[in-house]
This record gives C-alpha cells, structure tokens and sequence, in this order.
C-alpha cells in the first residue's frame, strides 16, 4: 500500500480514537454553536477541569479543536465543522440497525 495512503488510515484511526469517548464527544457537541471557555465546559459535561483538559488535549492533538487565549482564558472551538458530517452520520436508525445486526449475530 501506498505509504500515504497508510499514514491517511492511521489519522483517520486517532480521530475516531479521539471521538470515541462519550466526554470528548459531549465537548464537541458542546461546541457545535461557539466557542467556550474549560470553565463552561466542566458544568456543561459534569466533570473537573483537569479530567476536561486533558480530554481537550487528546482532541486538540489530532486538530479536531483549536483555542485562543482571551485575556487569562483560553477559548476552545472546533476546528472545522465539516467533523459535524461524520457525528451527525450516526443516525439513531443506524444505531438500530448496528444493534439487530449485534443480536441476530448473538442468535
């Protein structure tokens, strides 16, 4: 295999690695609209500031959120929205149909 294409499947294998904790997931939901502060998040998804930056950090580290200092804040948005397509594409009549295929498999 082409050494690029290689290099494109193992990016590809960090995102959804970075999209695949339900918390990560919740933060970019949460920054769907506009950009917000940690402090915004910790209330929105109910955990502490330190467990929200790390989990930022994962996803800064694979360029799905960027931030700008504010003053002494950093404000947090997601890089390009185009990421939205690939959230949205879970459609709960996919998730039904993921889930019958899981129980017929089981059968």
């Amino acid at each position: 295999m082409h050494p690029k294409m290689e290099n494109l499947k193992e990016f590809k294998a960090r995102i959804f690695n970075a999209l695949s904790d339900p918390v990560r997931l919740e933060i970019i939901e949460f920054l769907r609209g506009e950009e917000k502060c940690v402090c915004d998040m910790t209330q929105h998804v109910g955990v502490i500031q330190p467990v929200v930056s790390r989990h930022l950090k994962i996803l800064k580290d694979c360029g799905l959120v960027k931030d700008r200092k504010e003053g002494n804040r950093r404000l947090y948005s997601v890089s390009n929205p185009r990421i939205f397509e690939a959230i949205d594409a879970i459609t709960p009549e996919l998730v039904d149909f993921l889930l019958r295929c899981i129980i017929e498999q089981m059968v």
